[in-house]
């Protein structure tokens, strides 16, 4: 990744988690009401940080119109893949292809491909929302951390299997715990005893938000994380080397050079 892929991915990120934890970083006395509407400017900005992120990383990376063409089939893919099972106790496989597809494509790529693929799948289940925006920078996240991870040139085998199935593993709790940030606060507080609570100390609210989470989605994000541990250990190991091959036809065009003065 070069400067403007890093200086893209930093800003994009920084919104998200502004976005997302505000609950916490404002503290007491902070008002929900005020954030209620804020996801359609979200959404707005978050498509231009991503052109930039793609912009910045093709522009430094060297690929060509075939590897943008192999991350939209791969989106697509993730897309097809979100439906099967419909959520239902964690079946959702499209998170182990992104955990792969990040590995394969770098933290740039997979940041991209985790948000369109979100993206993709919301219309193709009408799943558009104000949630939306949250889910694209958690799936975002989730694919650019499978990237960042150590050994991408040097680890192989039933080794780099095991890291990316840990990966997957705790990732797929982390999305489920973002998602539940953002929409944690903007529960009725009269209703439940775990609600966010504005005026609440940040350790007050912390135990809430984490009872909160073992109440709603402990049950969801555990089949997520075993669901993707299962399939990556089990076809991993094939998915990844043909990522990796359609990767090497994919990615870079040989480059003319001249030996003497252009004519």
């Amino acid at each position: 990744m070069g400067p403007r892929s890093v200086i893209a991915l930093l800003l994009v990120s920084a919104v998200g988690v502004v976005a997302i934890g505000w609950p916490l970083i404002t503290g007491p006395g902070s008002q929900v009401n005020a954030h209620a509407q804020d996801a359609p400017w979200l959404f707005a900005g978050l498509l231009v940080l991503l052109v930039a992120v793609v912009a910045a990383t093709i522009s430094e990376s060297g690929m060509g119109p075939k590897a943008v063409a192999m991350l939209g089939v791969l989106a697509a893919a993730g897309a097809a893949l979100r439906p099967i099972g419909a959520g239902t106790a964690g079946i959702e496989p499209m998170f182990f292809l992104m955990v792969l597809s990040g590995r394969v494509l770098g933290p740039g790529f997979g940041f991209v491909l985790g948000s369109l693929s979100m993206f993709a799948s919301a219309l193709l289940t009408g799943g558009v929302g104000p949630w939306m925006p949250f889910q694209m920078l958690s799936m975002g996240w989730f694919t650019m951390g499978a990237g960042l991870l150590p050994g991408p040139f040097r680890l192989r085998g039933a080794a780099e299997r095991a890291m990316l199935a840990a990966y997957g593993f705790l990732a797929a709790f982390a999305y489920g715990t973002i998602m539940n940030m953002a929409g944690w606060p903007f529960m009725n507080a009269l209703a439940s005893s775990v609600a966010y609570q504005p005026d609440a100390s940040l350790h007050d609210n912390l135990a809430r938000f984490v009872a909160y989470c073992l109440a709603t989605s402990l049950g969801w994000d555990l089949g997520r994380a075993a669901l993707t541990v299962v399939l990556t250990l089990t076809v991993g190991g094939a998915v990844l080397n043909a990522l990796r091959r359609a990767t090497r036809r994919a990615a870079f065009e040989a480059q003319v050079t001249f030996d003497g003065p252009v004519p």
